[in-house]
């Protein structure tokens, strides 16, 4: 066996297994006027659609197939973003389950003026993979890099526990 099939075995690549840095995506727009409402402030419904479409790149990336959202986690708007200024998501797949995916979308306000950036948004997305049929399909295996990536992978599980818990309360 050679290094390359040695490490790719050892990190898991080797069963179609994904590195959480090949999906990481970040997204950046202006606020614009029609994005915001009467006191100059994005609108929070448009934050939502951007963290929607920013976690969904990376569950697309990840998984390779057409994916649809399950959940939004609690949705927090610690600090308003304002016309002119750039609103900055980053996102990333943070565990995978056997349909399923957790994607993690964290926004920032950015002034172009001074470069400063504040954390306005934090979200958690779950996100369904398709197959061509369009039923739920496996998703590949995530290869946690980071000592960030393990501990976001491990705090994934409780948030998924308490979503099927409130999940299966509703029945």
């Amino acid at each position: 066996m050679d290094r390359k099939a040695k490490e790719d075995s050892k990190s898991g690549r080797g069963n179609g297994a994904r590195p959480v840095s090949e999906s990481r995506t970040e997204m950046v727009e202006v606020v614009l006027p029609q994005d915001a409402n009467v006191l100059g402030n994005v609108l929070g419904g448009r934050v939502m659609h951007l963290v929607d479409i920013a976690g969904a790149i990376a569950a697309h990336r990840h998984c390779r197939s057409h994916v649809v959202t399950a959940s939004v986690d609690h949705l927090d708007f610690r600090n308003p973003i304002r016309i002119g200024e750039l609103i900055v998501l980053k996102s990333s797949v943070n565990r995978v389950f056997h349909t399923s995916l957790e994607v993690g979308v964290k926004v920032f306000s950015e002034n172009v003026l001074s470069g400063e950036r504040k954390h306005t948004t934090s979200a958690y997305v779950t996100y369904v993979a398709l197959g061509e049929d369009g039923s739920p399909a496996t998703v590949p295996p995530l290869v946690s890099e980071t000592a960030d990536d393990r501990r976001r992978f491990r705090e994934a599980l409780a948030r998924r526990k308490t979503r099927l818990a409130h999940r299966n309360k509703k029945r």
